[in-house]
């Protein structure tokens, strides 16, 4: 999967991650419904650090499709919010 952090560039990540990122989403969930802006900032950093750590960065030159869109890390609560589905930021 091509995962794009808005403003960083893009990673090929095994779909076999996602398990542990949607764990990560959940939370991220959580934190958002509850207003708590700092757990969000926290886990949205340790969301994108996830990916970053677990992805293969793609060359920049390379511009594939990207399957998953993320927000950058410092991205609002709000501005997350209007990019979430029903999923979250993470489809599972």
């Amino acid at each position: 999967m091509i995962v794009r952090i808005m403003g960083e560039g893009q990673v090929r990540l095994d779909d076999s991650h996602l398990t542990e990122l949607n764990k990560l989403d959940d939370a991220l969930l959580a934190e958002m419904e509850s207003g708590d802006e700092e757990g969000f900032q926290r886990t949205l950093g340790s969301l994108l650090g996830a990916v970053r750590r677990l992805g293969e960065p793609l060359p920049d030159a390379s511009l594939e499709p990207s399957e998953l869109i993320l927000p950058s890390p410092d991205a609002t609560l709000d501005e997350v919010r209007e990019m979430l589905s029903d999923d979250g930021l993470i489809p599972g």
